[in-house]
């Protein structure tokens, strides 16, 4: 594995040892030394959890980090273009981590430089790492990521993370419930893809429809900046919100799932109760990402 760009990237077996790795690295990240390893951060766009979750992943590997946080202050600013900024961050670094709001960014850099790149988000396209802690989350919840039902929940249209997690699951055969306003429905492209592969779904508009049937619930957040016409926004923002009482005869090992940031998607109230599973999930961020550095760095043992 040279680059981290798509979960299509990768096979059933690649994933398994990537999970099996995340979860020796959890119980002991003493195994790996990254030291004199150097990892650039080039993040185009904001974020808190993937960013810091792999500054925090490099660090407890003893390796170091540089880090390009927005464009203010770089020569962006000046005109300066992606390839050029990727080929300079190459030779100061080992590894690339970047987030860019362009469909298609990641996988660009990747083919003008010479060392590994890790997409960490472009644009509404991809998120492949966030899909690798949350099977490994998954995993850890439910015992098995083998024929599980799960709701993916919210915008489905321009929500990254539900994309990659489609293919991130389907070589482990699942049953999905895609629940969105019909503006918000999971692209055609990927529905697609899903048949091919003979994987079930269903599309829904009520998440009543579904929340005692299955697995795991993932909830994504109404993503104002994806959207090119605010009023379409105004429309659709508070589409779904889950509140414990819509959780009584949940599945008793059920968890709610959320790749963060919430806005008003999942009610505070959910926090304390057994299903919430979003917060563990963040942390298992830092052991996913672990592993996926190790792996391209060649130190994986």
């Amino acid at each position: 594995m040279k680059h981290l760009i798509s979960m299509r990237d990768l096979n059933a077996d690649k994933i398994l040892q990537l999970l099996k790795l995340a979860a020796s690295l959890e119980k002991n990240p003493e195994q790996i030394d990254l030291s004199r390893r150097v990892m650039a951060a080039m993040f185009y766009e904001a974020s808190t959890r993937t960013r810091m979750s792999f500054e925090s992943a490099m660090k407890r590997l003893k390796g170091e980090v540089i880090a390009m946080v927005g464009t203010a202050g770089t020569s962006v600013e000046k005109g300066e273009t992606l390839a050029d900024t990727a080929r300079v961050m190459a030779r100061y670094s080992d590894i690339i981590v970047m987030r860019h709001p362009n469909e298609g960014a990641a996988r660009y850099v990747s083919e003008q430089v010479d060392i590994p790149v890790v997409n960490a988000g472009d644009g509404a396209n991809q998120h492949p790492t966030q899909s690798l802690l949350d099977l490994y989350t998954i995993l850890k919840s439910q015992g098995t990521l083998e024929g599980l039902k799960l709701a993916l929940v919210g915008d489905l249209k321009y929500g990254r993370t539900v994309h990659s997690l489609a293919y991130a699951l389907a070589p482990f055969k699942p049953e999905f419930f895609f629940v969105s306003p019909k503006s918000l429905q999971m692209p055609k492209h990927i529905l697609t893809d899903l048949t091919k592969m003979g994987i079930p779904f269903k599309e829904k508009t009520k998440i009543e429809q579904t929340v005692n049937d299955v697995d795991i619930m993932y909830v994504t957040r109404i993503q104002r900046e994806r959207f090119p016409d605010r009023e379409e926004y105004e429309k659709v923002k508070n589409a779904y919100i889950i509140n414990s009482e819509m959780l009584v005869k949940a599945k008793e090992n059920m968890k709610v799932l959320h790749p963060l940031p919430r806005v008003n998607e999942i009610t505070t109230d959910v926090d304390s109760t057994k299903y919430a599973g979003y917060f563990d999930q963040a942390e298992n961020g830092v052991y996913m990402r672990q592993a996926i550095l190790a792996t391209l760095l060649g130190e994986a043992k």
